[in-house]
């Protein structure tokens, strides 16, 4: 980052609009649970379609954040961040006004497009602009913001509901977008130098992608992340029937679900910030997988002890497990970035793709078949978590100390830390 655009923004007003503009991603997927059964209703589509809305979305976000990271490193940060938002913003539009569920589809794929940016490329604004216990403390900061997200958004779609229709909530979105978009005009620099962008050739990039994803301890770190964070996407993905048909709660009633989840990955969120260079990274790490270990104990013991889970309790070890993962993320992240300081918009974006085909798959594929049976998503969602766990312990007995740091000058596509 430059010493001018470092002067023009501060760490707190930083934070605040990298966590907002990573919130319009899971705005676009979590605002639309309370109504899925009013546009089934009107489009004519059962449960299995209507989740197809979350699959499409989920399939083009994670093909598309292939581009947005090399994008980045090319041609600069910002710009790829405001044409993802106006993009989005068209694409908002294009769903309140759809009238079949083809064309809901094909708007919902197109807000996958193009919402990845504010994550994705914020990941390596962070990246840009500092670096060790600081960048741990963004990243920090950016998670606390960013996690409100979930918790909020199906709260306002119940809301709209209550005094408004359905494509209300895509009017919404649009305009968060636009507010998105203004802000970023006005308020974030550009961090990423002209003298240290890469040309933007395919030829390269389709390079540096294999080398990045044949790289071991990218697979290792990439892996523990996405199933890591897949053991909590599983009961996401699930909210319309774990909230309603399971808890036996109404449309306006996600909060239930959402605010104790997301209680429990802003305070990972904050704990892991306070913690930055006081506790190591592993250190940290294992104490994020004893809190998700423990919560997958309780939620079996819960599931097996009720004939019907009830709120609070049935939500109370989801929030556990929540914090766990936020303690685990930051860490892994940054060890990814910083494999590839030149190509850091690239080993975001490849990240990223890694963790959203998973979801993809869980969101479109398994929750359909194992959403109906409690006890089935905790043993899934322990599956995952033991995954993720095996592929960490596996990194860490190959891999030098989460410490060891290299300059970016020795740093080429393949080599590691």
């Amino acid at each position: 980052m430059t010493d001018t655009a470092a002067s023009r923004i501060s760490f707190r007003r930083l934070a605040l609009l990298l966590g907002g503009l990573a919130m319009f991603g899971p705005f676009s997927i979590d605002t639309i649970f309370p109504a899925f059964p009013a546009i089934g209703a009107q489009l004519g589509a059962d449960k299995v379609e209507i989740q197809q809305t979350i699959s499409a979305y989920l399939v083009a976000y994670a093909l598309m954040s292939l581009v947005h990271g090399p994008l980045s490193d090319a041609i600069g940060r910002k710009r790829v961040i405001i044409a993802g938002l106006v993009v989005f913003t068209f694409a908002s539009i294009g769903c309140a006004l759809s009238q079949d569920l083809p064309t809901l589809l094909a708007f919902r794929a197109l807000q996958g497009l193009s919402s990845g940016v504010g994550l994705i490329v914020g990941r390596a604004v962070i990246r840009d602009v500092l670096h060790g216990e600081a960048a741990q403390r963004l990243m920090s900061q950016v998670s606390m913001i960013f996690g409100i997200a979930p918790a909020i958004a199906p709260i306002i779609g119940g809301w709209i509901l209550g005094w408004s229709a359905w494509p209300v909530i895509f009017w919404f979105l649009a305009a968060f977008s636009v507010l998105l978009l203004v802000v970023t005009w006005f308020g974030l620099p550009e961090t990423h130098a002209k003298e240290a962008r890469l040309p933007l050739r395919a030829g390269s990039l389709v390079r540096d992608y294999v080398s990045i994803f044949a790289n071991p301890r990218f697979q290792r770190l990439a892996a523990a992340s996405a199933f890591n964070f897949a053991a909590l996407w599983l009961f996401i993905a699930s909210a319309p029937a774990f909230v309603v048909d399971h808890l036996g709660l109404g449309e306006s009633d996600f909060g239930w679900f959402f605010v104790p989840m997301i209680g429990g990955m802003v305070s990972g969120s904050f704990v892991s910030g306070r913690t930055a260079g006081r506790i190591s990274g592993e250190r940290l790490v294992r104490y994020g997988f004893i809190a998700s270990a423990i919560a997958m104990l309780l939620n079996f013991a819960y599931t097996l002890l009720v004939d019907e889970p009830t709120v609070p309790w049935a939500v109370i070890p989801i929030s556990l497990n929540a914090f766990g993962i936020a303690l685990v993320f930051p860490i892994v992240t940054l060890a990814i970035l910083d494999m590839y300081p030149r190509q850091r918009g690239s080993a975001s974006s490849l990240q990223a793709f890694t963790s959203l085909v998973l979801n993809a798959l869980i969101a479109g594929v398994l929750s359909p078949l194992i959403s109906a049976h409690v006890p089935w998503m905790v043993a899934v969602a322990t599956l995952f978590l033991l995954l993720a766990f095996s592929f960490w312990t596996w990194e860490r007995r190959v891999s030098q100390p989460l410490q060891a740091t290299v300059s970016e000058a020795e740093t080429v596509p393949g080599e590691t830390l």
